[in-house]
């Protein structure tokens, strides 16, 4: 199982926000530091096939990023994800669900299995308007489940979370990495440092590193700090 970004580039009227980036990713979770505008959510954007690159391709597996394929083996959480505020959350699933062709009774049985998994069960009936922003975020991750996806694109899933939501989500993507591979975007070192399989750093476009992470390299909110304010 392999995502592979050739030489991928994006470029908006006089700023390129993604430079010749070239990467390859298997099953794990892949943590993506950058701070804001350095190209993360362009980068993710094309790869969920949002976005057409100026130049290079995306691919999964031989599949492209804009084949019918691809997307059904994709799982995407946005920054803000589109909701209907006067659904419940189950409905919310449900319907979703059942855009993406998964039968009734099985909808309605993933539907519950992932708001168990995000611990919103108790307000499966509630409507979506009625959440808190946490709530709202850990349903958005939910809705990136749905298709048991084998490529898992989050950007900045933990926004809204507290402390604890955040910690059991940590665990929870630590484990879909076992099995598929995770891209997780975020500006935020500690969201990544202790179950990132691989840490990338995004500076104006470009990838300035790649790599896995332990502590004989040192702190890793220390280096990530030291390259990104680099000129």
């Amino acid at each position: 199982m392999e995502l592979i970004m050739d030489r991928v580039s994006k470029q908006y009227k006089n700023k390129i926000a993604v430079d010749r980036i070239s990467l390859t990713l298997s099953e794990g979770v892949h943590g993506l530091l950058g701070e804001n505008g350095a190209g993360k959510t362009t980068l993710m954007r094309m790869l969920c096939g949002i976005l057409t690159p100026d130049s290079g391709t995306v691919t999964f597996d031989g599949m492209d990023v804009s084949e019918e394929a691809y997307r059904a083996h994709l799982g995407y959480l946005p920054q803000d994800f589109g909701y209907y505020p006067e659904f419940s959350a189950a409905d919310f699933l449900r319907y979703l669900a059942a855009l993406k062709g998964i039968p009734k009774q099985k909808a309605k049985q993933k539907a519950s299995e992932l708001l168990a998994l995000v611990s919103l069960s108790d307000v499966a009936r509630k409507k979506i308007k009625t959440f808190s922003g946490g709530m709202k975020q850990r349903l958005g991750i939910a809705q990136a489940l749905l298709n048991d996806p084998k490529l898992l694109i989050l950007d900045e899933p933990t926004a809204g979370l507290d402390p604890g939501e955040r910690v059991r989500f940590r665990s929870l993507i630590e484990t879909l990495g076992k099995n598929s591979i995770v891209l997780l975007s975020t500006h935020i070192v500690s969201d990544i440092e202790h179950i990132a399989d691989q840490v990338l750093i995004m500076r104006q476009g470009q990838l300035i590193y790649q790599g896995k992470w332990d502590e004989t390299k040192g702190d890793l909110e220390d280096f990530y700090l030291r390259e990104t304010t680099a000129k």
